[in-house]
């Protein structure tokens, strides 16, 4: 599983779908994430500014990743 290293306290759901490059643009992200396609911790999340802290599992399609601190 990949990791995903944050600096301050959490990352918004749909900023990490952009940056992961998961997603063309923000826009993408939102679309994704409202038709329930985006599971945090198995749950499907639809809401695009849900607050993702080290420990949290983000999936997407094929993709997952584990949110960590930046040491």
């Amino acid at each position: 599983m990949n990791t995903f290293n944050i600096k301050g306290e959490f990352i918004q759901l749909n900023q990490l779908l952009k940056i992961m490059g998961w997603c063309n643009s923000g826009a993408d992200a939102n679309s994704f994430i409202e038709q329930g396609l985006v599971r945090v911790n198995d749950v499907i999340e639809t809401r695009k500014r849900n607050k993702l802290f080290p420990g949290m599992v983000v999936k997407f399609e094929l993709h997952q990743v584990k949110i960590a601190h930046e040491l």
